[in-house]
């Protein structure tokens, strides 16, 4: 692909990933979005076959910059295991209470598109979770952790209900809370006394 059409799928791609975000992947039309990137119905179609293509798109466009800002949350804070975990629940709450925040853009497109079950962006969303629980899973390896693909899997559950719940009461109260629970889960693994655990949850 030429480096006009590649700059020009890039525009589509960033409209796309704006407007649906912001609307929805049904309220938000081609048409819109065309215009938004500055190009033609007829453009778009050229690099995209169908609007579910573009939506899949959307949504795989998402997946590693998620990923790296979870990254950046971790590796940012310095400490225990327990901490650095936790402050990636942190970050998530300093996200999500921004005025412009309208919930996980791929729980919110799976939920548009509970009715088509087959559909390629359910699978891309899909692929994501999967992404963020892999790479949870890396971590627990490195610092040793027992049962690492177990606590791997109940923390992104943690990450996924503190996003559908703070999309519900916009209350970051629910993914502090939802931090201090993966803080607690760890210790549990880390076979730390239950007594000097609840010392350090406290702090």
């Amino acid at each position: 692909m030429s480096k006009p059409a590649t700059e020009t799928k890039t525009r589509i791609i960033e409209a796309a990933n704006h407007l649906f975000y912001l609307k929805g992947i049904k309220a938000a039309s081609v048409d819109a979005i065309a215009d938004k990137a500055g190009v033609t119905k007829r453009t778009l179609y050229y690099h995209f076959r169908s609007k579910d293509e573009l939506i899949t798109t959307y949504l795989t466009s998402r997946d590693q910059p998620n990923v790296d800002a979870f990254s950046v949350f971790f590796d940012a804070q310095e400490g225990t295991l327990e901490t650095k975990i936790a402050a990636i629940f942190t970050g998530i709450a300093n996200v999500a209470s921004h005025p412009k925040w309208r919930g996980c853009g791929f729980q919110r497109t799976v939920g548009e598109l509970a009715d088509k079950p087959g559909h390629p962006a359910i699978e891309a969303a899909s692929q994501h979770k999967q992404h963020i629980e892999a790479w949870l899973h890396t971590l627990f390896i490195q610092h040793n952790l027992k049962e690492p693909t177990t606590v791997a899997r109940q923390v992104s559950i943690l990450i996924e209900g503190a996003l559908a719940t703070m999309l519900i009461h916009r209350n970051r109260d629910y993914i502090d809370q939802a931090g201090r629970a993966a803080i607690t889960l760890i210790h549990c693994y880390l076979d730390i006394p239950s007594d000097t655990a609840t010392d350090k949850v406290e702090k």
